[in-house]
């Protein structure tokens, strides 16, 4: 079977492992046309065939094709053609890929958020533990002082709930360990899901709210199911909304919700901040009622004078949590096993 890949900087610049990852794993099954090209190079993807050493349009089964432009012409010009995926700029008008199915020749795309769903819910795991002891804080503080080493309470006075004995937790907000903490999630999808199945694990009493879900979701998280968003926060000690951001979904986590929160209420914002009422969210976390560990924002990128930064009660990160190496290769996984295995 002849399989080729071409595969642009564009999409490397978004998905800069996964080519190559699905290079590998088409290897492994024959031998593959790999091209890639260059930042700048417009060339179709007729004529990156035309100009490759070795390719034979006409003899090409299973084609790959990322961020590259493909023409009609040269979907004309592969006669054999029988498996295909197109993805990124490279993406097929519908007229096209009518054509190309009434040749019978079968498309793959690639629409599930499962192959960032481990890397995101872990990444927001990480965030809470760093929000419940103050991680990120007390790293950056011991850089450039060693008043973080003294344990002792101010004045040498112990005082209950306070400063002593290596604590160093900030007992306004929701702190110490994730086992016995009431943890409430919004969204029982991949991430979602998978988080409060994290926080299950390690001791934490979950509850999840998804009025789309199915049983499942919940049996395998080990989360209770709440069907009510107004009972989901009124004891929330850890709240994590994981719902994706779309025009139905935009601000669904309403001021009313975020006034509900308890105070000291530790907020996970992992998916898109703007499923939640962002001004209410401003107002209480500066007003210190409530604590934030997030990776996405209002503004990205946050401006360096933005309040949220370098505060006592929020750690953040950059929107990183979904895109690491590991969900380049699943997605290039999720890809290729939909194609038909080589015989």
């Amino acid at each position: 079977m002849t399989s080729a890949i071409v595969v642009h900087n564009h999409f490397d610049r978004a998905w800069p492992w996964s080519g190559d990852h699905f290079h590998d794993l088409w290897k492994a099954q024959g031998p593959v046309l790999f091209e890639r090209m260059a930042h700048g190079d417009d060339r179709t993807l007729g004529a990156v065939l035309a100009e490759s050493q070795g390719a034979a349009p006409e003899t090409i089964q299973r084609l790959a094709c990322l961020g590259v432009q493909a023409e009609r012409a040269c979907l004309e010009s592969l006669p054999t053609l029988r498996e295909a995926t197109f993805q990124g700029r490279g993406s097929l008008s519908e007229e096209d890929r009518d054509y190309l199915r009434g040749k019978g020749v079968a498309l793959y795309n690639q629409t599930s958020e499962g192959f960032w769903g481990q890397s995101v819910a872990e990444c927001a795991l990480a965030l809470t533990l760093c929000g419940l002891r103050r991680i990120p804080q007390l790293h950056h503080e011991i850089i450039s002082s060693k008043a973080p080493w003294d344990y002792s309470p101010p004045a040498g006075v112990g005082t209950p709930g306070g400063r002593g004995g290596q604590y160093c937790d900030d007992p306004s907000f929701t702190h110490g360990t994730l086992a016995g903490k009431r943890v409430r999630v919004a969204g029982a999808g991949n991430i979602g899901s998978r988080y409060a199945h994290f926080a299950t694990a390690l001791g934490a009493e979950v509850a999840m709210y998804d009025p789309f879900a199915t049983e499942q979701a919940f049996h395998r998280s080990g989360a209770r199911r709440e069907h009510y968003l107004e009972r989901l926060v009124e004891d929330a000690e850890i709240f994590a909304p994981t719902i994706p951001l779309s025009d139905a979904t935009r601000g669904v986590i309403t001021a009313a919700h975020i006034d509900a929160l308890p105070k000291g209420c530790l907020l996970v914002l992992i998916t898109r901040a703007g499923v939640c009422d962002t001004e209410a969210v401003r107002r209480r976390v500066l007003a210190d009622e409530l604590s934030l560990a997030a990776d996405v924002w209002d503004v990205e990128p946050l401006p360096l004078d933005d309040p949220f930064l370098n505060r006592h009660n929020v750690v953040h990160t950059p929107h990183i949590a979904g895109r690491t190496a590991d969900s380049n290769r699943a997605w290039s996984q999720g890809l290729v096993d939909q194609f038909k295995p080589v015989q």
